[in-house]
């Protein structure tokens, strides 16, 4: 018997319209993101209206003991204060097509570009904010500035930074750097502070926590917590996936989320042993970043094995008021390409104007000294998982 085969080309094709797009994580830095001088990452927009750089001035409290009936003439306190440069930058990208591609796309790919640029441009300011927290202070400009390769990090990139610039950081900083879990494990130089870290006290633990935030409460000039209500200070640390595992694993950690933590309603949706979410401990609040983790991996790789035996090292950043900036020029807009060869080519694309840098300060006894401003950058020890 003769059976009838449908022929490849007259086959019915069905494919389907929706287009599945990349996981993008929203920025997990925006709900400490604001114009208020009590914001973690500082919003300021002066150059909106044109210009290269800004000026951010920060004065530290007075420090002096004062005078009761003796002279007071002659005895003033000197205001220590320090006008704070941040330079501003273009950030564009854009996709195009030809209609000759459109005409035989199934699923409409181009129409996805909008959201694509707009993931593009959440992901560059998110990464770009961890690139600051990880930065040198630097008084110069970015290098390329205004360039094809400009730059929107001010600062020297850690990855590009030499031995002696680091050294010179870690100097500076040491009231606010901490690695691992003791103060002692502190060395002026970088490298050897950074080998102390082992792979057993050395992880990121409740206890390690507490301590950052002493070292926090303790520096000079001080770094404000992050907000105070009802008399208790709030700091938030911000933590890899890998060094965020091992704080939620922690005994003490995983004891106080199960005894003391209050989940009234809804029960196992606010139990914090079964969901994911923001950890708080000793007034500190803890988010995970995952991209941290990803920029060890692939960007800041000396840290692959900088550790005790070679161990794996993951930075930790708690922050209380003023710790970045975030500068714009111009917020993110829409573009489209104009040389369209009558009509055949269509491109969209944005375009933004804005620096980002973490805030420091210059010490007035010092020409060289520059502190960060409202941060504690801890190193960890954090394998990956096995």
């Amino acid at each position: 018997m003769a059976v009838t085969t449908i022929q490849d080309n007259n086959k019915l094709v069905v494919y389907t319209k929706e287009i599945n797009r990349e996981f993008v994580r929203e920025n997990m830095f925006s709900p400490y993101m604001g114009t208020a001088l009590t914001a973690i990452i500082r919003i300021k927009q002066e150059l909106k209206q044109g210009g290269e750089q800004m000026n951010i001035p920060l004065v530290t409290k007075l420090r002096g003991k004062g005078k009761g009936a003796g002279t007071l003439v002659g005895n003033e306190e000197k205001i220590d204060n320090y006008g704070m440069r941040l330079w501003i930058d273009w950030a564009r990208h854009a996709v195009a097509t030809k209609k000759s591609e459109e005409q035989k796309d199934s699923a409409d790919i181009f129409n996805e570009a909008k959201p694509l640029l707009s993931d593009w441009g959440k992901e560059r300011q998110r990464d770009d904010l961890i690139e600051a927290f990880m930065s040198l202070p630097s008084e110069a400009a970015p290098s390329g500035l205004g360039s094809d390769d400009g730059d929107t990090i001010n600062g020297v990139r850690y990855e590009v930074a030499t031995a002696a610039q680091r050294n010179t950081w870690n100097a500076s900083n040491s009231d606010r750097v901490l690695y691992g879990s003791a103060v002692s494990n502190y060395n002026a130089v970088h490298a050897t502070a950074l080998a102390n870290i082992d792979t057993t006290n050395d992880k990121l633990t409740a206890a390690v926590v507490s301590l950052a935030k002493r070292r926090a409460m303790n520096a000079v000039p001080a770094i404000k917590p992050y907000k105070t209500r009802d008399g208790y200070e709030y700091f938030v640390m911000f933590a890899g996936t890998n060094s965020f595992r091992d704080l939620k694993n922690d005994p003490v950690m995983v004891q106080a989320n199960r005894e003391a933590r209050a989940r009234e309603g809804n029960g196992m949706d606010k139990n914090p042993l079964f969901q994911d979410g923001d950890l708080i401990y000793d007034g500190v609040i803890i988010r995970q970043v995952p991209e941290i983790s990803l920029y060890v991996t692939s960007v800041w790789t000396s840290l692959l094995t900088a550790g005790n035996a070679s161990a794996r090292v993951e930075p930790v950043f708690l922050c209380g008021q003023q710790a970045a900036v975030l500068g714009w020029g111009q917020m993110a807009k829409p573009t489209f390409r104009k040389e369209d060869d009558y009509g055949f080519i269509r491109g969209v694309g944005t375009e933004m104007a804005y620096g980002v840098a973490k805030m420091f300060k210059k010490h007035p006894m010092d020409g060289t000294d520059l502190k960060q401003w409202g941060l504690v950058t801890v190193f960890v020890a954090a394998a990956e998982d096995a």
